[in-house]
């Protein structure tokens, strides 16, 4: 059985759910995963903030608005007036418990619950246009089986037991529909999965059954190469190992979240990427097969800040990289980019929160110097040490272009450069032309 996740945006109408319907019905069982419907997640998180400010009067009047958009979308999905009736009621209930809200003092669990009503929502509608289709379509209530525990990270073991529980009280279903994002903490109250989201959810149902093969369907026709919104003439990557797929997402291409297909991995299931505009398309798949001596892609990550400190005591200083560390952690902000030289650090983060208390504290070991507004660029693909030259490649294709850091050799898969935001473009641009298009 395949696990099929759709985004916001591409049940984000009803025409766009009429769409995903026709994706999904072709004769075979599948697990399909959905988001809130586009933009309804933005409106709960207002909603939330007024509640916050106590302010009803501005929270009722966002929670009418955002049910009159629902009420256009039942209006238009649906052909008969028995179901167009049935799905206003169940909406309107949704509504009407969000308003309640409006009453009681607002916590951080009660805006958990009320952003779970997006994906409950949109589940609820798309089983019942099924329905109305005269498919037998079953509605997974991601609740009674998706649980993380005290630490916040999926309760694998948990997970499976329920959810196949909850596939087995519908054995002649030809499509089971269920929530992304929501679940249940350790303690039982509504919560959510944060990182990666609706994929995430994905991933780990799909691991939970052993899925044949776990599909995110968004807006995009697989992982490019490069950034289109910087660069001219990229195209899609047809094959990309877990850990490319990974470095790619943590560097920035905005499709996959770096944590969302861990479970996957893992469990051995094939990841692919697919566009709901251009179904026709092979998109990107994503596995534990790995393409020798190849460069994939291009990834570029903003709001970078560079550290350098520099000390004449490093040298042979027993416990300085301890220490220097230990600052980081104190105030959790991560590291992204280190190198290292006898006489001082240099490293990146890409939280500024409490830069200044950190840079305070770094002036105790050594000179510290501060570049702001600077990005990562990834290059990725199989980049082991001994595929000779790949580094000289990447190197000339930026040989116009002032480089603050580079890292190379922590893992198989990456090259990492630190520039400046205003050399950004330039860089990617000349690193497509030369790895990419055979420009030069």
């Amino acid at each position: 059985m395949k696990v099929l996740k759709f985004g916001g945006t591409s049940v984000g109408s009803a025409q766009s759910m009429k769409q995903v319907s026709n994706l999904i019905l072709d004769g075979q069982k599948k697990i399909v995963v959905l988001s809130a419907m586009s933009g309804t997640t933005n409106t709960l998180v207002e909603i939330s903030d007024y509640l916050y400010k106590r302010n009803p009067d501005a929270a009722n009047e966002t929670i009418n608005k955002l049910a009159l958009k629902y009420a256009g979308v039942v209006e238009e999905l649906y052909s008969t007036e028995e179901y167009k009736k049935k799905v206003w009621d169940i909406i309107q209930s949704h509504f009407d418990y969000i308003r309640s809200f409006t009453n009681n003092l607002f916590t951080l669990f009660e805006e958990k619950v009320i952003l779970s009503q997006g994906e409950l929502l949109s589940t609820t509608i798309f089983t019942n246009y099924l329905n109305e289709k005269e498919v037998k379509a079953f509605l997974l209530p991601a609740l009674e089986f998706m649980r993380v525990d005290k630490n916040g990270e999926p309760d694998s073991e948990y997970i499976h037991e329920n959810l196949i529980k909850q596939l087995a009280l519908y054995p002649d279903a030809d499509i089971y529909i269920t929530q992304g994002f929501i679940c249940l903490n350790a303690y039982g109250e509504v919560d959510n999965l944060l990182r990666g989201g609706s994929d995430y959810s994905a991933s780990l149902i799909g691991a939970a059954i052993k899925a044949e093969e776990i599909q995110i369907w968004t807006d995009i026709d697989g992982m490019h190469n490069n950034d289109p919104r910087f660069v001219d003439k990229t195209a899609p990557v047809a094959n990309l190992h877990f850990e490319e797929a990974a470095e790619l997402a943590y560097f920035g291409a905005k499709i996959l979240h770096p944590t969302c297909i861990l479970p996957a991995k893992l469990a051995n299931i094939p990841v692919r990427l697919l566009n709901t505009m251009q179904p026709e398309t092979f998109g990107t798949m994503i596995s534990n097969k790995t393409e020798k001596n190849k460069i994939k892609a291009v990834a570029a990550k903003d709001g970078i800040t560079a550290i350098k400190i520099q000390s004449g005591r490093m040298l042979l200083a027993y416990g300085f990289l301890r220490k220097i560390f230990e600052i980081f952690e104190s105030y959790q902000t991560p590291i992204d980019m280190i190198c290292t030289s006898e006489v001082g650090v240099s490293l990146s983060i890409d939280k500024n929160k409490h830069l200044q208390e950190i840079i305070d504290e770094l002036k105790k070991y050594g000179t510290v110097t501060v570049d702001t507004d600077m990005v990562i660029i990834c290059v990725v693909g199989d980049l082991e040490w001994d595929n000779v030259g790949f580094e000289s490649r990447v190197l000339q294709a930026i040989k116009d272009v002032p480089v603050r850091m580079i890292s190379y050799g922590g893992s198989n898969y990456n090259i990492s450069m630190l520039v400046k935001a205003s050399d950004k473009q330039r860089a990617m641009q000349a690193l497509s032309d030369h790895l990419f298009n055979n420009k030069y």
